[in-house]
């Protein structure tokens, strides 16, 4: 991939007592989080995260940071710490570990069992280290303190790290709800403590640096799903994140409240709240909940289904719902909420979701038109006071878009920070903290690698590039037939096209053009195959170009009789 430091190249060796900060995913982008740190040739981990795919890349299931940065020093690996157990921090665990199994994975008791839940899917057994807030644990070099934060998820971790080199945190994912649901709060008190002890660098969530303000809490929601099951006279489907153990919570809550029953509706839904309920991070009142196949039993009027697909994905259960492709089809009069926010990239696909539901008669609640979702990630006013309160030496935004990097920097230098102490980097740019200044030394390779099927990084951006052109401009396949001992053009060429727009009568125009190709071709003695492909391809794409303004992809096909 590309990177705003052209003028960066590979970074000098790690000067003795220095320690180096390299992201190979989460900056300049959300999802896909992952930084690397090093530290006398062995490397701490912190999440492992995975980014899902947009509209321009088609047939892609999921997007991994690229590992060949530390694929030969596997071993140098003391620890991976997860922050919390969301797919952008956890979801590519599974494949770093087909590469070394018993990397130690450090996080709290719901992340742990999130982790190994779907490590059992991929049959992985891991070395599991749990940890909780407020304690310590040392892998090699690394000494860590983990501290309580507030997000979307339960049990999610802030993460401090001393080494001789220097101290840092890593706030993970955060934001600071002063009534959460949970009763957890951030750790103000331990931040502060941490920052008055001295902190060398912070690494600090980015995600709403551009949204003013304070965040909502949690509990004010909760009113809001109330009046919308009070005003329902059908059927209530939810969908959110198949993480958001507190939505689910308000959601159960207020079916009780209203004498309705609840099913859970697709896989990882389904396991997930079953590890919540099983470890008491999600309380449910006894007979409330039905298997999804008692709901044709019950009437409309009783029913409330939590499902996933809330981000428009095409096979999740809502998309299917939408797309009359899943068992439960939505009737005039149901109630669709969508409790959740958007992450930047989907908007297409939840509208084309959106629409689909209100086709076949549904009222659709979202975040556009109610109060169903609040931020798990903190907005200016209170990163300003987590800046204010470690008052760190440097700063390196994380977690974000280049637009929500900047917004972060700047809040920084507002607090104080002067500006070359603020490091604004990305994916694979190189920070090394040296003598108490973190500064940009270098880049390393650190590009998308695609899963598609079974497929780890056999997808290349050519063939994206190829299925693309194939889905935009269609394909023209040209058979020809050359005799083998003389490469004598047998026939006439036959042209096949799908996609391409072009009427095949259409192509009684170019057929002249390439015998006369193949004809000159012929005389001047050029008979290689690879040549002729050539040649076939420039005549058609010529006249497609001038013809329709279109760029199909041509497959030109050269037969040896």
């Amino acid at each position: 991939m590309s990177h705003p430091h052209p003028e960066l190249g590979p970074p000098p060796p790690l000067p003795k007592g220095a320690l180096r900060v390299v992201a190979l995913g989460g900056l300049g982008e959300i999802g896909r989080n992952m930084t690397v740190f090093e530290y006398a040739g062995k490397l701490l981990v912190i999440d492992c995260g995975v980014l899902f795919p947009e509209e321009e890349q088609p047939g892609i299931d999921l997007i991994l940071p690229d590992f060949e940065y530390i694929r030969d020093r596997l071993d140098d690996i003391e620890a991976i710490v997860l922050t919390h157990g969301h797919e952008d921090h956890i979801g590519a665990v599974p494949f770093l570990l087909r590469e070394r199994a018993d990397i130690p994975l450090v996080g709290s008791r719901l992340t742990l069992a999130f982790i190994s839940a779907k490590l059992g899917e991929h049959r992985i057994k891991p070395e599991l280290v749990q940890v909780s807030e407020g304690e310590r644990h040392s892998f090699g070099a690394f000494d860590l303190e983990f501290f309580a934060v507030n997000h979307s998820i339960p049990d999610a971790l802030a993460v401090g790290v001393r080494t001789p080199a220097g101290t840092l945190l890593h706030t993970g994912d955060f934001k600071m709800d002063q009534l959460p649901l949970d009763g957890r709060i951030t750790d103000l008190g331990g931040f502060a403590r941490f920052g008055a002890e001295g902190v060398d660098l912070l690494l600090s969530d980015s995600t709403n640096a551009e949204v003013p303000g304070f965040v909502t809490s949690e509990r004010d929601i909760a009113n809001v799903i109330d009046s919308v099951f009070a005003k329902a006279d059908k059927r209530i489907i939810t969908a959110s994140f198949a993480s958001h153990i507190h939505r689910v919570q308000q959601v159960l809550d207020a079916a009780h409240t209203h004498g309705r029953k609840v099913a859970f509706v697709g896989r990882s839904m389904v396991r997930n709240m079953n590890i919540a309920r099983d470890l008491g991070y999600l309380k449910i009142p006894g007979g409330l909940l039905v298997d999804v196949k008692e709901l044709d039993g019950l009437p409309p009027e009783k029913v409330v289904l939590v499902c996933t697909g809330s981000q428009g994905e095409p096979m999740a259960a809502l998309s299917r719902m939408a797309n009359r492709d899943h068992q439960i089809h939505i009737e005039p009069g149901d109630t669709v909420v969508l409790a959740s926010s958007l992450i930047p990239g989907n908007e297409n696909s939840v509208n084309r979701v959106i629409n689909g539901l209100t086709r076949w008669g549904a009222k659709v609640v979202h975040k556009g038109n109610a109060l169903v979702h609040v931020s798990g990630h903190a907005p200016a006013g209170e990163l300003l006071y987590v800046l204010n309160m470690v008052r760190p030496r440097n700063f390196m935004p994380v977690h974000g878009e280049w637009r929500h990097l900047r917004a972060h920097a700047q809040l920084a230098r507002l607090s104080g920070i002067p500006e070359d102490r603020v490091a604004i980097a990305e994916d694979g740019v190189v920070v090394d903290l040296y003598k108490g200044r973190a500064r940009i030394t270098g880049v390393v390779e650190a590009g998308y690698v695609y899963v598609d099927g079974t497929s780890v990084g056999g997808v290349t951006e050519a063939a994206l590039k190829d299925r693309r052109i194939l889905g935009e401009e269609g394909f023209i396949s040209v058979i020809i037939a050359v005799e083998s001992t003389t490469g004598k053009i047998i026939g006439e060429p036959q042209i096949h096209t799908r996609g391409a727009g072009i009427d095949a009568e259409a192509y009684d125009d170019v057929l002249p053009r390439i015998q006369d190709a193949l004809d000159r071709a012929a005389t001047e003695g050029i008979n290689d195959t690879s040549q002729l492909r050539q040649l076939v391809r420039r005549s058609i794409g010529r006249w497609v170009s001038d013809t329709y303004r279109r760029r199909p992809m041509i497959v030109p096909v050269v037969v040896e009789i």
